[in-house]
């Protein structure tokens, strides 16, 4: 039996902010043995694709780095590594340090091993606005609110988040969607269960007290269709949230795509409700 260990569908198939605060002992969960056998080989031969930072961003990364040896010890690292990196091969989570330039908080580094759908590249520099661009309506009814959260966050506390999207791929690294979305008519309807998974990222976010920067850390665990079996009461969220899930939702994380898949799996399971729930 797969345990899940985060389950967002279960409280909301729309986009929302979602902050709440937790304590120091849950801020990192762990749960791989050795991080760094994953991201140092993608370091080494996709450097550009999960790795970058900005000049004068080299205080908030020892910042980062101290943090992350407050939490789960110290250790020796190479000295050539940016400390941003040094720091993020040490915990399953990405790393992505914000800091406040020209009236925006924007990315000033970030070490990016389990991307969904996009690069460091893509991101690094970029304000909070031009980060969140693609997701219909997040200016009119975010950006302010986040802006805020991130101007007002005092040191000691740490918020957390989570959200969820439908995906053809058990990997982490996913960079970019045309690959995976390009195999789902191959899917045997059959193996749908298997074939799926709720991709959850599991977000934090805390304020770097000595640099005035903040930390935004992305941990990604993923479960499939068919560990919802074994879980009769989350296998009823999902379809629920699957169902209500608004058009804007829909249309930013593609799940039309999968609607064939997705209702012929609930169906098989007692779920017959259609995805329109009529």
């Amino acid at each position: 039996m797969t345990t899940i260990r985060h389950a967002p569908y279960e409280d909301s198939a729309d986009f929302t902010i979602g902050l709440k605060p937790i304590g120091e002992a849950a801020w990192l969960e762990g749960g791989e043995a050795d991080p760094a056998a994953r991201k140092d080989p993608l370091f080494a031969a996709h450097r550009e694709i999960v790795w970058g930072e900005t000049a004068g961003s080299q205080g908030g990364q020892q910042e980062v780095l101290a943090l992350i040896e407050a939490a789960l010890g110290p250790a020796p690292h190479d000295p050539a590594l940016p400390p941003l990196y040094a720091a993020a091969r040490r915990t399953p989570d990405d790393l992505v340090l914000m800091e406040k330039q020209d009236g925006a908080w924007r990315v000033a580094a970030l070490s990016l091993c389990a991307p969904t759908f996009f690069t460091a590249r893509d991101v690094l520099g970029a304000s909070l606005a031009q980060i969140h661009g693609p997701v219909h309506g997040f200016s009119e009814r975010f950006l302010t609110r986040v802006e805020r959260i991130f101007d007002g966050l005092r040191p000691g506390l740490i918020l957390e988040r989570r959200n969820w999207n439908l995906v053809n791929s058990a990997e982490l690294h996913t960079p970019d969607p045309a690959p995976i979305r390009a195999r789902i008519g191959s899917i045997d309807p059959a193996q749908a269960g298997a074939e799926l998974f709720v991709r959850v990222e599991r977000q934090t976010l805390r304020r770097l007290p000595e640099t005035g920067g903040a930390l935004f850390t992305i941990r990604v665990w993923l479960h499939s269709l068919d560990a919802l079996r074994d879980d009769p009461a989350r296998l009823a969220a999902f379809a629920k949230a699957w169902r209500a899930a608004t058009p804007d939702f829909r249309e930013y994380k593609r799940l039309g795509l999968y609607d064939e898949l997705v209702t012929g799996f609930l169906r098989a399971h007692g779920e017959s409700h259609s995805v329109n729930g009529s």
